[in-house]
């Protein structure tokens, strides 16, 4: 006679593996099941003395003197750079004075830059004040590409 512990145990399945494949009692790895994070933003009353480094996204509203680098960057109506931008997506409302790198570069109707950019696709709209070079290239992000000869 079996007790309730002596008793077998129905076999689970796991519908997610294929019939046949080995089993392992480590996890699988998610697919990115992280949302993406919020931009970090740096509002109008706040000015930055000093360069910025991130692999996220940035909205600038204020003042930065130095250098920013970071997948999106969004430069605000009343912001002002004065350094270099480096993004692979960079959208210019407010103004820019140094260089400007990056993959996909959009100039606003009330954008104010003044300084080379080095882009792979560009877009400037009507009344946007730009001041400077602009050069294409495949990869402007790396850092072996060189400025513009004079």
């Amino acid at each position: 006679m079996f007790t309730k512990k002596d008793e077998p145990k129905p076999e689970s399945k796991d519908l997610t593996k294929a019939p046949g494949a080995p089993t392992s009692s480590v996890p699988a790895p998610s697919l990115s099941n992280k949302p993406k994070p919020s931009p970090s933003i740096i509002s109008s009353d706040l000015t930055i003395k000093g360069n910025i480094n991130t692999t996220g996204d940035v909205q600038v509203e204020g003042t930065v003197e130095g250098d920013i680098r970071a997948h999106m960057l969004t430069i605000g109506e009343g912001a002002t750079i004065k350094g270099e931008v480096m993004a692979d997506d960079v959208v210019v409302h407010g103004r820019v004075v140094g260089r400007l790198r990056g993959l996909k570069v959009r100039l606003t109707a009330t954008a104010r830059v003044e300084g080379d950019i080095v882009h792979k696709t560009i877009a400037i709209e009507s009344g946007a004040h730009f001041e400077g070079s602009v050069q294409r290239q495949d990869d402007p992000l790396s850092s072996t590409s060189s400025k513009p000869a004079a």
